[in-house]
C-alpha cells in the first residue's frame, strides 16, 4: 500500500482557470465523485485539494462498499452508489479493485442472529438481496469454526474496492473528461458579492465561480467556521492494518463481532476493529450538547489528550485570502496508528479466525473520520450563502457511498429534482430544533 503524506509527489497540477462553473473543495472520494457527475451534466469543474488527492481518509478506510446495516435513509443512496461503482469502473481505463463478493455479519448467539434479522425488512423494502445463514450454511461460506457462530447475515450484492487505487483513478478520469484537478492548492476563503458566491481565493490565486461544493472531510468544520457557518463535526482516529498474503477465508468482507476483515487484491486482508479515538479539544466542548446523545451509539470510542489540528482554537482565529491558513500548515493528516487498536486486531484475529492465526501484519496506518452527531452526512445547499453546498460528515461511511453521494451533489448543484429523500441529510437539522437521532455506529 502507498500512504500519501505531504512529501508525496504532486501528480495533479493542472493550471488554475480564470473562471469555472463549479469549484469542489477536497479531493477525496466525495469530491472527485461529485466532479465526475458534474462533468456528465455539462458543467466545467475544478477540484482543489490542500494536499494530495485521496491523501486522507479516502485512501485509509477499510475498502468496504456496503449497503448492509446502513441508516435507513442512506440505503437508497448506497444502493445507487454500488451501481455507480460498476459504471465508473466500466468507464475508467484502469483497475480500481471493484468487485461484488458479498458481506457477512456473523452472530455468536441465536439472539444476535435474531437481532440481525431486523435488517431484512429494510433490505426487502429497497430490493436488497440479504438473507440469514444457518450455522451449516455459514460453514460453507466462510472458513471459521462453526462451533463459535450461530449463523450470519449475508448480502451478496455488497462489494469491495482498493481505496488507494480507486480515488486517484477517478480523479484521472475527471481530468481525461476535461475537469481541472489541482493538488497542493488550498482554498483559503470564498469571494462573496451581493450575498452570493462569486469565486474562491486559493493559495495560488483567485478563480471566479458561482457554485462551490465543500467536500473537505474532517476539515469542513474549520473551513465553514471561518465564515461563521455552524457545522457540528468532530474527527475520530481509526486504525487499520493489512496482512501479508494469506489463505482465503472469505472472498469479500466480514464482521466477526469485534473484528472486521476484507479480502484484498494482493491476497491479504485489511483488518480493523470498531475502536475509534477522539482527541479532546475546543470542538469537543463547542459541540458537546450535540454529540452527547451519540456517545451511547458508538461501538468503541475512546477519549484521549493531545492536539487535533482540525479543531479551531478558542477563540477562533480568522483568516483572509491573503494569509496562510491551517490547511497549508497541515497538507495531509497522517496520524500514527493506535497501539491499543493494533493489539486488539492481533488478539481478535487469532481468536476469531484460527485459519489466519499468526498471519503477519505487513503494515498499519490510521485515518481521521469526519463524524456528525447523528452519524449520517450532510448533503445539502447552505441556505445562508447561495451557491455554497456541503457534502461532509460521512462518519466512516464515505468510501462506499461516495459515488452515489457525488451524483446527489451534482444533482443539487444542477437544480435537478433529487432522486432520493434527502430530508435526513439537510444542513438545518442541527439548528432547527430537530431531535438528534443517531444512526448505526461508525
Amino acid at each position: 500500500m502507498f500512504l500519501f503524506n505531504d512529501q508525496s509527489p504532486v501528480t495533479f497540477s493542472d493550471p488554475l482557470p480564470e473562471a469555472i462553473d463549479v469549484v469542489v473543495i477536497g479531493g477525496g472520494v466525495i469530491g472527485v465523485s461529485t466532479a465526475w457527475y458534474l462533468l456528465k451534466q455539462g458543467f466545467s469543474v475544478l477540484v482543489c485539494d490542500k494536499g494530495r488527492i485521496a491523501g486522507e481518509q479516502s485512501s485509509r478506510n477499510w475498502g468496504w462498499l456496503r449497503v448492509t446495516g446502513r441508516d435507513k435513509a442512506e440505503v437508497p443512496v448506497a444502493v445507487d452508489s454500488l451501481n455507480c461503482w460498476e459504471e465508473i469502473t466500466a468507464e475508467l481505463e484502469e483497475d480500481v479493485g471493484f468487485t461484488r463478493q458479498g458481506l457477512l455479519a456473523l452472530a455468536e448467539t441465536e439472539d444476535q442472529l435474531k437481532g440481525l434479522s431486523g435488517w431484512l425488512k429494510i433490505a426487502d423494502h429497497y430490493g436488497v438481496q440479504s438473507k440469514l445463514l444457518s450455522k451449516r450454511e455459514l460453514e460453507d461460506r466462510m472458513n471459521v469454526p462453526p462451533s463459535k457462530w450461530a449463523g450470519a447475515l449475508l448480502t451478496e450484492s455488497d462489494g469491495r474496492a482498493e481505496p488507494f487505487k480507486a480515488v486517484p483513478a477517478i480523479a484521472r478520469g475527471v481530468q481525461a473528461r476535461g475537469g481541472v484537478v489541482r493538488e497542493n492548492c488550498a482554498v483559503r476563503t470564498i469571494d462573496i458579492e451581493a450575498g452570493r458566491i462569486a469565486g474562491v481565493v486559493t493559495e495560488n490565486g483567485r478563480v471566479k465561480t458561482n457554485a462551490i461544493v465543500c467536500a473537505a472531510g474532517a476539515w469542513s468544520n474549520m473551513f465553514l467556521g471561518n465564515m461563521d457557518i455552524y457545522f457540528p463535526q468532530l474527527a475520530v482516529r481509526s486504525t487499520v492494518a493489512r496482512t501479508v498474503q494469506a489463505p482465503e477465508v472469505t472472498p469479500g468482507a466480514a464482521g466477526l463481532k469485534d473484528i472486521f476483515i476484507r479480502r484484498r487484491q494482493d491476497g491479504g486482508y485489511t483488518l480493523a476493529t470498531g475502536l475509534t479515538e477522539h482527541t479532546i479539544g475546543p470542538n469537543s466542548f463547542r459541540y458537546l450538547n450535540k454529540f452527547w446523545s451519540a456517545t451511547g451509539h458508538a461501538s468503541d470510542i475512546r477519549l484521549r489528550l493531545g492536539r487535533d489540528v482540525t479543531q479551531a482554537p478558542f477563540p477562533r482565529r480568522r483568516w483572509h485570502g491573503d494569509t496562510q491558513t491551517p490547511f497549508e500548515r497541515t497538507r495531509v493528516l497522517n496520524p500514527a496508528p493506535s497501539k491499543t487498536a493494533l493489539k486488539n486486531i492481533r488478539t481478535r484475529l487469532d481468536e476469531r479466525i484460527p485459519a489466519l492465526a499468526g498471519t503477519e501484519l505487513a503494515e498499519a496506518w490510521a485515518g481521521m473520520i469526519d463524524a456528525t452527531p447523528d452519524v449520517v452526512p450532510v448533503m445539502d445547499a447552505i441556505a445562508a450563502l447561495p451557491g455554497l453546498y456541503l457534502a461532509s460528515g460521512f462518519s466512516g461511511h464515505g468510501f462506499g457511498i461516495g459515488p452515489g453521494a457525488g451524483r446527489v451533489m451534482a444533482d443539487l448543484v444542477a437544480g435537478n429534482t433529487p432522486r432520493f429523500d434527502l430530508q435526513r441529510f439537510r444542513f438545518s437539522r442541527f439548528s432547527d430544533g430537530s431531535p438528534i437521532k443517531p444512526g448505526p455506529a461508525i
